[in-house]
C-alpha cells in the first residue's frame, strides 16, 4: 500500500509557497554563495540580504560575536543597494526555481515605499519583506515599536506595491500583538515573528563591549522560547498568517513553531554552523506531519492546546 504524500505547500495571504521552509534575510547571501551546498530550488522560498536605496557599508567591527546558545551581530545593513541588487543579484535568484522575498529596509516611510515601488516593476519577485525592526541601524526599529508607525509604513507600502507583504516584527516591544495588530490593518499578508533581540557582550579585562556598534541583536538557540511567545500571543490575538523565526535548527524546533501558530519558519543562525539544516529538515518534516494524523502542514499550524500542559520529563 502506498504511503499518501503529505501536502507540503502553505498560504501566506496572498502568497502561496510549495513549503514552509525558507531561510532568512542576512543568513544566506544572495544564494550564490550556498549554491554548492543546499538545493535551493528545494526550498520554500529565500530572502537574500536586506538591501537599502543605496549601498552602504555597515557598523564598525568586531560585528558578530559568540555568546552562549547564539550568536551576536551588528553588521549594520552592509549590502550592494537597490540598484546593483537588481541588475547583479536578482537575474541569478529568478532563475533558482523558489519564491524570492526581498527583504527591504529604510530610514523613513518615504524610504520604504520607495525601494517597493523599485522591486515591485522587477520581474520574479514573490513578495516583500518589509524590515521594520533592525536594532543595528539608527532609526530602523521605530516603525516596529508603535502600532500606529507600523500600521503607517505598510500602509503607505500597500497603497504602491501590488506584491505580497510581509512585516518583520521586533520583540523589543511591550506588546508585539499589538504592533502585529498594526501590520495587518495596514494591509500586510503575513507577520514575520520574530527579528533578533537586542543584547551585547562584554570584554570585562578591556573594560570595552566587544560589538563595534556596542549593542547588537541576538540570535540562535537562546531566543527560541521569546520566539515561540510572540508567535503564540500574536496568534491568540490577531487574524494574520505568521511567519515563524528564532533559534529554529532541528525537526522538532520547526514543529514548535507550526503548533504554536506560524505557517511556515525562517531558518537562520543556523545556516552558519549547520549550512544543510534546511534540506534535513524538509526530508524530515513530512513524517512528522504524518505522525500527528495530517496530511498536510496546514492541518498542523494553530493546533496548541495552551489549557494542557506537558509535565517535564523527570
Amino acid at each position: 500500500m502506498t504511503t499518501p504524500a503529505i501536502d507540503l505547500s502553505v498560504t501566506l495571504g496572498r502568497l502561496r509557497l510549495k513549503n514552509p521552509v525558507l531561510v532568512a534575510s542576512g543568513t544566506f547571501g544572495y544564494a550564490r554563495e550556498m549554491e554548492r551546498i543546499v538545493d535551493c530550488s528545494r526550498l520554500g522560498g529565500i530572502l537574500p540580504k536586506t538591501i537599502t536605496a543605496l549601498p552602504r557599508i555597515g557598523n564598525a567591527p568586531w560585528r558578530t560575536v559568540e555568546v552562549s546558545s547564539g550568536l551576536l551581530n551588528a553588521i549594520g545593513l552592509d549590502n550592494d543597494g537597490v540598484e546593483t541588487f537588481v541588475a547583479d543579484h536578482l537575474p541569478y535568484l529568478r532563475q533558482i526555481g523558489t519564491a524570492i522575498i526581498v527583504s527591504i529596509a529604510g530610514r523613513t516611510a518615504d524610504d520604504f515605499v520607495e525601494l517597493a515601488e523599485r522591486i515591485g516593476d522587477c520581474p520574479g519577485v514573490a513578495a516583500i519583506e518589509l524590515n521594520l525592526s533592525c536594532p543595528n541601524v539608527s532609526g530602523g526599529v521605530d516603525f516596529g515599536t508603535s502600532p500606529d508607525s507600523c500600521r503607517n509604513v505598510v500602509r503607505r507600502v500597500r497603497d504602491r506595491c501590488s506584491l505580497p507583504l510581509l512585516a518583520k516584527l521586533t520583540p523589543n516591544v511591550t506588546s508585539i500583538a499589538e504592533i502585529a495588530k498594526g501590520a495587518a490593518d495596514g494591509g500586510a499578508d503575513a507577520v514575520c515573528l520574530i527579528n533578533t533581540v537586542l543584547a551585547m557582550a562584554i570584554d570585562w579585562r578591556k573594560r570595552r563591549p566587544m560589538l563595534g556598534n556596542v549593542m547588537g541583536g541576538m540570535s540562535g538557540p537562546a531566543i527560541k522560547p521569546i520566539a515561540l511567545r510572540c508567535v503564540h500571543q500574536v496568534r491568540t490575538a490577531v487574524e494574520v498568517p505568521i511567519i515563524g523565526i528564532g533559534g529554529i535548527a532541528n525537526l522538532d524546533d520547526v514543529m514548535q513553531f507550526l503548533v504554536a501558530g506560524a505557517s511556515a519558519i525562517q531558518i537562520g543562525t543556523a545556516n552558519y554552523y549547520d549550512p544543510q539544516a534546511s534540506m534535513r529538515l524538509l526530508d524530515e518534516l513530512p513524517e512528522a506531519i504524518r505522525s500527528l494524523g495530517a496530511s498536510g502542514v496546514q492541518e498542523v499550524v494553530g493546533t496548541l492546546d495552551a489549557r494542557k500542559t506537558v509535565p517535564p520529563a523527570e
